[in-house]
């Protein structure tokens, strides 16, 4: 949100507050008053015209200038009623060079998770990729998804669901009657792209199912609809998601230790699927990296990358 956007909405809300009056006290004409006004009430802002001025009587539910305002973290939002893939549209916003953008929407057309699997994105839910340029390693991207996924976590437990981490990528809503420990509430797909030993940029994309019904859920899945029994605030959530990410990123020892303040993996029986092996045992520790440490009885060895399943107890 550009910063005479910002002081007219912080005035609004203030408000009321004639037009000639904002006018002179940001220096800008009537007429870019009004277009700011008219800005605002085509993205969902309600605005009245009272007869002592302007006043903001209600924000929108979401949307890209909705999440700006008020989320105390620095990123641009590009808001989209309907888009094939937040993580395809925050790539060529990073092949543009940008950074710091948010591409948030309210339904995917072609969302997928890892391995290219198909992930349902239906309109309710948070769909949402973050163009990042950390300066690390590409060894290291993989602490951006896990600076999301506890920034995430964070997020729906201050909302009331107790979500856990299942490493690498889930959030899961604890519930033994699941193989694998709980129904499927998000999920977090990173891509990057670097070379000569550094990132050029990492996109950490979350799918979360917030406001989506029951019957346009996959069968091993549950919404935060579904758990609190009424809608979240997309709003509210988005933010406090950013907020918790831009606190955590950059900062491995804060980003590790929310993370394993939110993990289901931790201290779970594991069995993990390799390109060439399946290792089962418990899981004890993860690196500052995102690397899961499984002690096997044998040995303790560290993965990178797997496909993880929780198993019961022996």
């Amino acid at each position: 949100m550009n910063e005479t956007r910002r002081a007219v909405l912080d005035a609004l809300t203030a408000g009321p507050v004639s037009g000639p009056a904002l006018a002179d006290s940001l220096g800008v004409s009537r007429a870019a008053v009004w277009k700011h006004v008219q800005a605002l009430r085509d993205a969902g802002f309600e605005v009245a015209s009272a007869p002592d001025g302007y006043v903001v009587e209600s924000l929108p539910e979401f949307g890209g200038l909705a999440v700006e305002y008020g989320c105390e973290a620095p990123f641009e939002v590009e808001y989209h009623e309907r888009v094939p893939s937040t993580n395809d549209r925050a790539r060529e916003l990073a092949d543009e060079g940008s950074t710091d953008v948010v591409v948030l929407a309210d339904e995917q057309t072609g969302g997928r998770g890892r391995l290219d699997r198909e992930w349902s994105s239906p309109s309710g839910g948070v769909w949402m990729s973050v163009v990042c340029r950390p300066d690390v390693a590409p060894a290291r991207a993989n602490a951006v998804t896990m600076a999301l996924s506890a920034a995430a976590a964070g997020a729906v437990r201050e909302a009331g669901v107790p979500a856990e981490i299942k490493w690498p990528n889930d959030l899961l809503v604890p519930d033994d009657g699941y193989e694998r420990g709980g129904r499927k509430l998000a999920g977090v797909l990173t891509e990057m792209e670097g070379e000569a030993g550094r990132v050029s940029w990492v996109i950490p994309g979350l799918g979360l199912n917030a406001n989506v019904p029951a019957d346009a859920l996959p069968a091993d899945a549950t919404s935060l609809l579904e758990e609190r029994g009424e809608a979240v605030e997309r709003r509210v959530l988005v933010q406090r998601t950013l907020e918790r990410f831009d606190d955590l990123r950059g900062d491995s020892a804060a980003t590790r230790a929310a993370w394993r303040e939110n993990a289901a993996t931790l201290g779970a029986r594991v069995r993990v699927t390799l390109a060439d092996e399946t290792l089962v045992g418990e899981a004890v520790d993860v690196t500052d990296a995102g690397a899961l440490v499984v002690a096997t009885g044998e040995e303790r060895r560290t993965v990178h990358a797997g496909d993880c399943e929780h198993l019961r107890p022996v």
